[in-house]
């Protein structure tokens, strides 16, 4: 009994050595890694636990010698119930706490049994694992191998020192069931195979499945398998709470459990907080409670200090409610006052915006003036077009009739005519300046024709992918394109040196030697005689013609379609000469054969009379008007109708003279509604925008009318009928004049049979057109 009392002893100092334990279940073949300084709450059993724990059954039978039989049965019900499974709980309790119940298990297969292997690595480093330890060395190089990517054949194993087979077990080498060992692991190839350090995983490696093990009852046990689902963000933070003395923190936690959706009734039901005050009755009474006395029989009561109370003035209900419609109108004056004075914040306001807006809009077309004018005079001081020419005759054409005007105004016998022949010299001075800039705006415009033409001709072939994305190819004619853009610039650089000109007559000579024929044998001529030349020395200034000859005959090379195939698709030249000559007209004030392309016709136009160069140097030569203007409200009119109406057809028939003719003599060159008179802020609009725009249906208005116009949903409400029927006249002159031409005629009997949703806005209907035999006439109604 001594020596049972003395283990007992021992037993309570080793548990109160012994820190608190946790239960850990592995599954069999599990292994957790980065292990690296596990604390001690985490491991089951420890060495000392281990030696004081029976290892066989002669050992079992000698402890179980020592304790009484009722006890004795108690621990060998506990060594036959405990789990054949990879599992391995222990729980150390006092002796005495094993006399009530079972709660010690061990494991029948201590080959299964894990214990913690680390592994020192070259450098220092340190990798831990639970390792079962009936496995063998090979097993555990094979494990480390593919966590460290090395073969394991170049791996070596040692344990003190010692070198530890492929063989060897965990158990060979002295490990206990859920013990530690520190192994050292080298490479035998360190050059080739060099044993590097696993990076820390930065999230969990945790199983996708674990089994738990819960208690059911008293001593019954159960198994349940639990799938691990990884959340995909971070849980929110739900509060928790915080121990007072120890400090430590307490957090709820989150669950992956939806809350439970109420039973669908069938029935839409909303929920609204009321704002209904709960009345409740309930009698009081006050806080002191007087008496009265009055003089009786046998009392007295002193009226010394006594107070004589008068009635007051009666009220009658008709005063009253007097006064308190007094109060109603004392209350709607002030609330009317404040409605008024809001009212009178928004419409001040209202109007501050107007006036910025009203400001806005004058210094944007102030500053659209400004820019219009510096944009003439650039086109003057530079012309580059056809338009910017027709300008400046329009201008010097303005400035001589009113020198004219004045001379014949203040002068009169032989004043008059001295200062009309200065006048006219002074006007063909312009003329010689203007056909001067004329000339040098024609050399940049070539330059710029033929170098277009070239880039044209040098830029790859694109077209845009499947998926988007642009593709560009070079092919073999663009490459030669290319080459002879670059010779064609070299042979026009100026500024070059001797050597360097030779050196590009050289490159010349051998492209334009590939091909023999008349074209190839003048260029390969001229390149020789201006070798020649500058061997001899000749002036650079003596040899411009020749440099402008050869560069002339070279362009024709690069434009001919059998030395540059790239340029066939870029040249205007006629597919069928048959066909061409069908379409040539010859002009009757030039005599040339010329396209139908060469011709400006008129929709009022019946034969083909002059071409373009006629009428334009006619223009310059006597009446010099520039179409300008009306061509900008051309193009306008037609971009607007392309947006509108894609399909319209009358837009396109019309030219600059025939809305010459419809802005000046329909609408007399001003607007309708405001007689603005400045062209370039005019355009032209639909009448009814419901229908296609045509010259009986349509008004002459300012950019800003005309938008305003264009919203108008009912034209007889918005406007009044006076200025209805002069529109309607106007309409009347405008198909007059051009219901005379056969197609306007068909495209005006179309619309007119068409029947439209909207005719009943219209205050007049249409008149008779010159086709009909019989012309009648409709009243304009009021």
């Amino acid at each position: 009994m001594s020596d049972q009392r003395s283990e007992i002893s021992s037993l309570r100092e080793e548990k109160q050595s012994v820190p608190e334990v946790i239960t850990v279940t592995l599954e069999r073949g599990d292994h957790v890694e980065n292990l690296e300084e596990a604390p001690q709450t985490q491991s089951v059993v420890t060495q000392s636990e281990l030696e004081a724990t029976p290892d066989n059954k002669a050992e079992e039978e000698n402890c179980l010698a020592q304790v009484p039989e009722d006890h004795c049965e108690t621990l060998r019900s506990t060594v036959e119930e405990s789990s054949v499974t990879s599992e391995a709980q222990v729980d150390l309790r006092h002796p005495e706490d094993v006399l009530g119940q079972t709660e010690t298990t061990f494991s029948a297969d201590v080959g299964n049994s894990t214990a913690t292997v680390k592994m020192l690595l070259p450098g220092g480093h340190m990798m831990t694992v639970a390792f079962a330890i009936g496995l063998t060395a090979r097993e555990l190089k094979n494990h480390f191998a593919d966590k460290l990517k090395i073969p394991p054949d170049i791996m070596e194993v040692s344990l003190d020192g010692n070198a530890v087979t492929d063989s060897d077990t965990l158990i060979s080498l002295g490990v206990q069931p859920h013990g530690t060992v520190q192994l050292e692991m080298s490479s035998t190839d360190p050059e080739n195979h060099p044993i590097r350090p696993v990076k820390l995983q930065t999230e969990y490696n945790m199983p996708d499945v674990i089994t738990v093990r819960v208690q059911t009852d008293g001593d019954t046990y159960q198994d349940v398998v639990v799938e691990i689902e990884r959340a995909t963000q971070k849980k929110a933070f739900l509060g928790g709470y915080r121990h007072k003395i120890t400090g430590t923190e307490f957090h709820h936690s989150a669950v992956q459990t939806l809350p439970k959706r109420p039973a669908d009734k069938g029935v839409e039901v909303f929920r609204r907080d009321t704002q209904t005050v709960e009345t409740k009755s309930q009698a009081q009474q006050c806080t002191s409670t007087t008496a009265t006395q009055m003089t009786s029989i046998g009392c007295y009561v002193s009226n010394m200090e006594d107070k004589l109370i008068s009635p007051g003035q009666y009220v009658t209900a008709d005063e009253c409610l007097a006064k308190k419609l007094k109060a109603v109108v004392v209350l709607q004056v002030y609330a009317r006052r404040w409605q008024a004075k809001r009212r009178m914040n928004e419409l001040r306001r209202e109007k501050q915006r107007r006036l910025e807006w009203l400001e806005k809009e004058e210094a944007r077309k102030r500053r659209e003036k400004e820019e219009q004018k510096q944009a003439d005079f650039q086109r003057r001081m530079n012309p580059e077009t056809k338009e910017d020419f027709s300008l400046l005759y329009n201008a010097l054409e303005k400035w001589r009739r009113e020198e004219a005007d004045r001379i014949n105004a203040t002068l009169s016998g032989a004043e008059r005519k001295c200062a009309l022949y200065t006048l006219l010299n002074e006007e063909a001075q312009h003329i010689a300046s203007i056909g001067q800039h004329r000339f040098v705006a024609a050399e940049r415009s070539q330059e710029k024709a033929v170098q277009t033409l070239l880039d044209k001709c040098a830029a790859p072939k694109k077209w845009r992918a499947s998926d988007g994305k642009m593709i560009e190819m070079d092919t073999v004619s663009t490459i030669r394109a290319k080459d002879l853009r670059d010779l064609y610039a070299s042979v026009n650089m100026p500024g070059q040196s001797q050597d360097e000109r030779q050196g590009v007559l050289l490159a010349l000579k051998t492209t334009v030697k590939e091909h023999d024929c008349k074209l190839t044998r003048e260029i390969l001529e001229l390149i020789d005689r201006e070798v020649d030349l500058l061997a001899r020395g000749v002036k650079k200034t003596n040899l411009e013609g020749l440099r402008k000859r050869l560069s002339t005959l070279f362009l024709q090379y690069i434009k001919t379609p059998a030395f540059n195939p790239e340029v066939s698709s870029l040249l205007k030249v006629p597919p069928d000469a048959a066909q061409q000559r069908k379409k040539v007209y010859r002009c009757k004030s030039c005599n040339k054969y010329l396209p139908c392309t060469g011709f400006s016709l008129s929709v009022s136009a019946s034969q083909v009379a002059c071409c373009r160069q006629c009428l334009q140097l006619d223009n310059e030569a006597r009446r010099r008007e520039d179409l300008s203007l009306y061509r900008n409200i051309l193009q306008r009119l037609r971009n607007t109708e392309a947006e509108l109406h894609p399909e319209a057809k009358i837009t396109y028939l019309l030219q600059e003279q025939d809305l010459r003719y419809l802005v000046d003599m329909v609408w007399g060159a001003q607007s309708a509604l405001s007689a603005w008179d400045d062209l370039q802020d005019l355009e032209m609009a639909r009448w009814d925008r419901l229908q296609e725009w045509s010259p009986w249906n349509c008004i002459l208005l300012t950019r800003d009318e005309a938008k305003a116009h264009l919203k108008v949903e009912n034209i007889q409400q918005a406007y009044g009928s006076t200025f209805i029927r002069r529109i309607q006249h106007k309409h009347m002159l405008a198909q007059s004049n051009f219901s005379q031409i056969p197609d306007m005629a068909a495209l005006f009997n179309d619309m007119d049979s068409e029947p439209t949703a909207h005719s009943s806005l219209l205050v007049a209907e249409h008149y008779a057109t010159a086709t009909e035999t019989e012309p009648q006439t409709t009243p304009i109604q009021e």
